[in-house]
């Protein structure tokens, strides 16, 4: 590899095993969604719950249209639309609970701004977002890497992230979410890329399956 990245150099100093994982997969390129407001971003992430990409992006597609005077609807848009309304656009009751609980937290200022959050540490904005209906530590972290691109987030819950741990250190079994935290505070400061390494390694792991006949 020719000149590193902070992260990148980091995590290849203090773990042999990450080095060797960044040289198979190559250059840190996580890519980050920052234009999306942290509303926005969490009413698509109760959007996408238990359900397939094309399914979610349909519901969001048919819930912007009821409000065609705007790019994406804002918190006080959601209190006052009919139920009804949004129901038929797709989303289940519970969804509807969830979006309608969101937008009155945003209202109240528990859901910062995007002005607000960039000062916010991240266990304060998963503390707070978490208040909200239906929103848990795992969709707030994918807020913090992928909207806000927080350096040091390390998403343990996260089913790839530890099934890539289990590829990459040769695991027979797969880690705790405990023992993925406990590793990972080597590589602090920067435990987002590592996540992102972890990623990789099942993707690649998927590449070299072979066909189902």
């Amino acid at each position: 590899m020719s000149k590193l990245s902070p992260e990148v150099a980091h995590l290849c100093r203090v773990d042999p095993v990450m080095k060797r994982l960044i040289g198979q997969v190559g250059p840190y390129a996580i890519v980050t969604r920052a234009r999306r407001s942290p509303f926005e971003s969490l009413v698509r992430a109760i959007a996408f719950q238990q359900l397939h990409e094309e399914a979610a992006e349909s519901i969001l597609k048919r819930f912007r249209a009821l409000f065609p005077d705007r790019r994406f609807p804002r918190p006080a848009d959601v209190l006052v639309a009919p139920a009804e309304a949004i129901r038929a656009a797709g989303f289940s009751r519970a969804k509807i609970a969830a979006l309608q609980d969101l937008a009155a937290k945003a209202l109240d200022g528990t859901v910062p701004t995007t002005a607000a959050i960039q000062r916010l540490d991240d266990e304060a904005i998963i503390e707070r977002l978490t208040a909200v209906r239906g929103v848990g530590r795992w969709t707030v972290e994918m807020l913090l890497i992928f909207q806000l691109g927080r350096q040091d987030v390390l998403p343990v819950d996260d089913f790839g992230v530890r099934k890539g741990f289990r590829l990459a250190y040769g695991r027979s079994s797969m880690p705790t979410q405990k023992e993925v935290m406990q590793y990972g505070e080597r590589w602090r400061p920067y435990r987002t890329a590592a996540a992102w390494y972890l990623w990789r390694a099942v993707d690649a792991a998927k590449r070299r399956m072979p066909p189902a006949v």
